[in-house]
């Protein structure tokens, strides 16, 4: 658990809408746009995961593909490392490592551009959601075949009745999972 204070927490929960039925009947989807437009609530986050990435010693803030973007890359900037996206895979020009990873229904895959990664850097990676865990798992196998090492993993929100930690568990190698807010 992070040292987010109990204000923090409400805030950002409070900037965090329900939307029922979306992307399809019977889920629950939740919307992250009103906190980032909400200018007081967007800095609180992006400091407490700039913080938690300092703590860990983290080199750089892997942030992945789409929203983890949009909280990986200020992060970043705030903590003063550079920011290294995972893209789904055909995304990023040029040489890539891929890792393929199991859906509920299929297969993805996600790729880094290995030369963003060295052996001397600590990736904390950063995501909106932990659901499944399956693109957080596949980032740190993609992050540790560039030979870098994994600081954590550090989400806005954990939806605790999937089961995503317990699929991230052995991935971590005792690397810290960090959530802000269990839903």
């Amino acid at each position: 658990m992070t040292s987010t204070t109990d204000s923090t927490r409400a805030l950002l929960l409070s900037r965090i809408r329900d939307v029922p039925d979306y992307p399809k009947q019977g889920v629950l989807f939740k919307d992250i746009t009103p906190l980032l437009a909400d200018p007081t609530a967007f800095a609180a986050l992006t400091d407490t995961l700039a913080e938690l990435c300092v703590r860990h010693g983290a080199t750089k803030v892997v942030g992945l593909e789409a929203r983890g973007f949009i909280l990986a890359a200020p992060v970043a900037v705030r903590a003063g490392l550079g920011f290294v996206p995972v893209r789904k895979a055909g995304k990023l020009p040029g040489a890539t490592l891929g890792q393929a990873y199991d859906l509920e229904y299929g297969t993805a895959e996600i790729e880094i551009h290995a030369e963003d990664l060295s052996g001397d850097d600590r990736i904390m990676v950063i995501d909106d959601v932990l659901a499944t865990g399956g693109t957080a798992e596949a980032s740190l196998e993609l992050i540790r075949r560039a030979g870098a090492e994994v600081a954590g993993v550090a989400v806005l929100m954990e939806l605790g009745f999937l089961p995503g930690r317990a699929r991230l568990e052995q991935g971590l190698r005792g690397a810290p999972l960090e959530v802000l807010l269990t839903v």
